[in-house]
């Protein structure tokens, strides 16, 4: 941790202080080093002289007696003692402050600690040396980089401008005052070595160790007198550091060996012209020779005077030429002026100087002087220098905030230094922020409600009012570990104006913050305040708070898009995202919004904005839940006016129309994935008519002529069949539809007869006696089922086809064909719950001819025998189909009968009844159709009209 020089140093100062590891500057024979105190954490400069210096600069000076040397080297360390010892002894501002006296080291060499110090005069001129040959006048500025005893290294500026000098001289006179006439003293050396530059760009005096009471000074001191003859005899075996410099020496010391307070004013006039020449040295160059120094002495061309411009290379201010420096430079003491006479003269007339100096004396002033004087600071800070800025008013405003009522007016001069500076980070992180906390921060122990201090509460205002210059000048983590504390106590303060200011600042604090600490800290302490609060106007201002939250602005501005062509440089941009995430809106800001029960329309207007804002961030049910209801209770407020009204419901309607667009959205979406199934069955109480719920047995879709059923014919539906109608009516297609075409895909069919070989060219009738086919009944079809009881028992005539045909069965079950029998006997009837198969039948199919209603007139008629037969099978067709259709391709036809109806009119016929087939049913309907079949077996066969007048 220590350099080479110091770890060998044993001493309180090691033990109690962390020391920097290389020397921040030097100063004469001492290497200072940056040191901070391990208790306290405060910051000091600690003064190191090294033994070993002195004795490698006697040795290199070839051969001189040991003794000699050895006490001479005692000598100077008994002086440089003496110069530490008397810091302890003397407390002035503008003196250099010692924190630890000084010690002896175990190998003979000295340190001691002191205030922080910057630099010596003599470096900072050295520094501006280096500035003035690197970039000439105007170059580029100096910088140190120096390192804290934590290892730390940092850029440090330094600058000498006009203001600074002023500023230094004054200090360096009010500390010569101070030795000339409160201490009795006379420095006898002062150089810039002598003066130091502390942290605050303060000029201390230091370098007292040829300090001496004046001659004849009747004052009491116990500083022993020096003997000049002593000091004034150069030793060349020591460094030219520790001995007196006769650049800056009086002409009393070296020429009258007079010692008085008027060798230190002429000190000063020539320290005057080192500030201001080029390069910064003294006009007298004596080169540590006595004679040298006499001789220029001798000359008045080689002494500075006005007349010589004071042997200055660049031109020194008019006030200084005029009025001091001939009162400061001059041979006989009794023409020089005092301290208190330089710092009345007119080079520190102006305005920048007498406000140092008020300030300087600020403790002695009465509070109206104090505060009439911080209300006009603010007018002339910014004609200071950046540099006395920060050093210099800067922490003389942070030590005088300890006065509370002048708090408010300390802090407004503050951040306006801030404003001013290039780079206020620093300054405001090290400096301010610290004590921003310790003001307004109770401590940890303070338990209670606190008293209302309104001088405090004026300060915590001025804060509120520059938190954007704060949130620039600190990082997040700054802001929120020592700034957001100060934000929750003012938005928690029971003065309104205070948490007004509070609740406004929002936009500037939250991008300085993270979520989480937005969401966990700040806004339940706004939204405890806002539900407590009585008055209307922190209800409007937390609301207001609430939009920000939520992402909106307040800002009338911020809706502006940019499109009317006027240009609006404040209108402050709107964030698209938001402070608060949508499940906190949803559940927390809504319900406190929903509590409130003033009708005020300022609250109901905030209260829209911030619905608005969450509205368009929540979910399109909550909207609809619990948005919407809370804007038609507010909209209906009896304090709105039209105006406000109509704000509400055109958030209403936009609120609506979004929830309908985005429920139509999801609807349709899963109605597209669901099919068209979903749609059929949307109506799930239908549960389907009668026919649906009892479907009736083996009833077929056709239409019901109900004229008909009431007349008992509706066992005989209306159909093509040439048999069911007129012998001279116009036929038509077997089912009612529109003709088929030829190339339609046909049902089932079975056929009665085979096939002839022109089927295949004939006619596209459909309702040909060739093939009699058994459709399935239709979605809306009918059957209407005979009354099987009237029927008489049939004989059937022969047939000449091999294979009689079975009809189906009533559920359209296919005709199976039983066995083959030609010629047998003839069909006897059976009663139909014997499910028996039908007896083959004797009809003579192949005797057909030619159709009658078909266009070859050359076919032979069929036999009447055929005919009734037929008819009278066709009756006992399956009920579960509909009726056979008579093709056109059959290869027989029927020749007209004698009337137009045979069976409407009942005319008297010699056909013979067609065969009986008896369909076998099912299960459901054996006692319908054979208890009367039963009842009635007819014990002789019935022929021509009296079968059919048995179907009647």
């Amino acid at each position: 941790m220590f350099s080479s020089a110091l770890k060998s140093f044993t001493s309180n100062i090691n033990s109690n202080y962390t020391v920097s590891t290389s020397p921040n500057s030097t100063s004469g024979p001492w290497k200072i080093y940056d040191g901070k105190k391990k208790s306290t954490g405060k910051a000091v400069s600690i003064f190191v002289l090294d033994r070993k210096s002195l004795d490698s600069h006697s040795g290199s000076l070839g051969r001189s007696s040991a003794s000699s040397i050895k006490r001479a080297t005692e000598e100077v360390v008994e002086r440089l003692k003496k110069e530490a010892s008397s810091l302890a002894r003397l407390r002035h501002p503008n003196i250099l402050e010692l924190a630890e006296p000084v010690e002896d080291t175990r190998n003979g060499g000295l340190q001691f600690a002191t205030e922080p110090v910057t630099a010596s005069l003599s470096g900072l001129l050295a520094e501006k040396d280096d500035q003035e040959r690197a970039g000439g006048v105007g170059g580029r500025s100096s910088r140190y980089v120096t390192e804290d005893p934590e290892g730390g290294r940092r850029r440090r500026e330094l600058e000498i401008d006009e203001l600074e000098i002023q500023k230094g001289l004054l200090q360096v006179s009010k500390g010569l005052e101070f030795l000339h006439d409160m201490a009795g003293l006379v420095h006898g050396n002062l150089t810039p070595d002598a003066i130091f530059v502390n942290a605050k760009s303060d000029w201390k005096i230091s370098g007292l160790g040829f300090s001496s009471p004046p001659d004849n000074s009747t004052k009491p001191t116990s500083v022993q007198p020096i003997s000049l003859s002593e000091v004034l005899n150069v030793d060349p075996r020591l460094p030219k550091s520790v001995q007196i410099n006769l650049d800056y020496s009086s002409p009393d010391f070296v020429l009258d060996t007079n010692l008085n307070v008027g060798a230190d004013m002429f000190s000063l006039g020539l320290l005057i012209i080192a500030l201001y020449n080029s390069p910064h040295t003294s006009p007298i160059q004596a080169n540590s020779s006595l004679s040298t120094y006499k001789r220029i002495f001798a000359s008045s061309s080689t002494i500075p005077s006005a007349s010589n411009s004071f042997l200055s290379s660049r031109p020194i201010p008019r006030d200084l030429t005029a009025s001091v420096l001939p009162r400061l430079i001059t041979s006989r003491p009794a023409n020089r002026m005092t301290a208190k006479e330089f710092q009345q003269s007119d080079y520190f007339d102006n305005i920048l100087m007498s406000t140092i100096r008020f300030l300087d004396s600020l403790p002695a002033k009465t509070p109206g002087e104090k505060a009439q004087f911080m209300r006009g600071l603010s007018r002339v800070l910014p004609s200071f220098p950046k540099s006395v800025l920060d050093k210099k008013l800067l922490p003389a405003l942070l030590e005088e905030m300890k006065d509370r009522e002048l708090l408010s007016l300390i802090l407004q001069n503050i951040f306006k230094i801030i404003e001013l500076l290039p780079s206020g980070r620093r300054p405001f992180t090290e400096k301010i922020m610290p004590r921003l906390s310790e003001i307004f921060i109770p401590p940890a122990t303070a338990k209670g409600p606190h008293e209302r201090d309104p001088a405090k509460e004026a300060g915590l205002m001025v804060l509120l009012e520059h938190i954007k210059e704060i949130t620039t000048n600190c990082s997040g983590k700054e802001f929120k570990d020592n700034i957001l504390p100060i934000i929750h106590l003012a938005i928690e303060s029971p003065t309104h104006s205070i948490v007004d200011a509070a609740l406004r600042t929002l936009p500037v604090v939250l991008p300085a913050l993270d979520f989480s600490t937005i969401k966990n800290e700040l806004f339940p302490v706004i939204a405890s305040v806002f539900a407590k609060t009585s008055s209307l106007g922190i209800k409007v201002r937390g609301l207001e708070a609430f939009v920000i939250l939520c992402g909106g602005s307040n800002d009338p501005d911020a809706s502006n898009d940019g499109l009317n062509g006027i240009m609006n440089s404040t209108a402050s941009k709107k964030s698209s995202s938001t402070a608060l995430d949508k499940y906190t809106m949803q559940e927390k800001i809504v319900p406190l919004i929903r509590a409130i029960k003033t009708k005020e329309p300022a609250v109901a207007m905030a209260s829209l904005n911030v619905l608005r804002q969450v509205g368009g961030i929540a979910d399109a049910d909550f909207v609809a839940m619990d948005i919407l209801p809370v804007l038609w209770s507010m909209s209906l407020g009896p304090l709105l006016d039209l105006k406000q009204f109509q704000a509400f419901m055109e958030l209403i309607k936009s609120l609506s129309t979004r929830v309908e667009a985005e429920q139509t959205k999801k609807l349709q979406e899963l109605s597209g994935s669901n099919g068209t199934a979903a749609a059929r069955n949307d109506d799930f109480m239908s549960f389907g008519g009668v026919s649906a719920a009892f479907p009736s047995n083996g009833g077929d879709g056709g239409e019901v002529d109900f004229e008909r059923l009431v007349k008992g014919n509706a066992g005989i539906s209306e159909s093509s069949n040439p048999l069911d109608s007129g012998w001279d009516a116009t036929p038509s297609n077997g089912t009612g539809q529109p003709p088929r075409s030829s190339n339609t895909p046909k049902a089932a069919t079975f056929s009665w007869s085979t096939p002839s070989p022109t089927a295949a060219t004939g006619g596209s009738m459909t309702g040909s006696m060739n093939s009699l086919k058994p459709h399935q009944p239709g979605p809306g079809s009918r059957t209407i089922t005979p009354d099987l009881a009237r029927f008489e028992a049939l004989s059937p005539t022969a047939t000449q086809f091999s294979k009689p045909l079975q009809p189906q069965s009533s559920f359209g079950t296919p005709l199976q064909p039983s066995t083959p029998s030609y010629n047998s006997a003839p069909l006897q009837p059976q009663p139909m719950s014997n499910f028996q198969a039908p007896p083959t039948t004797t009809v003579n199919w192949g005797a057909a001819t030619t159709n009658p209603w078909s266009s070859n007139s050359s076919h032979q008629a069929p036999s009447l025998s055929t005919m009734s037969s037929l008819g009278n099978s066709m009756s006992n067709m399956s009920m579960s189909q509909q009726r056979p259709v008579v093709s056109a391709q059959s290869p027989f036809s029927l020749p007209p009968p004698p009337g137009a109806n045979a069976f409407g009119s009942q005319q008297k016929s010699s056909f013979p009844p067609p065969p009986a087939f008896n369909a076998p049913q099912q299960s459901a309907f054996p006692s319908a159709f054979a208890t009367p079949l039963q009842a009635n077996k007819p014990s002789a066969q019935k022929s021509g009209l009296d079968a059919y007048e048995s179907l009647l």
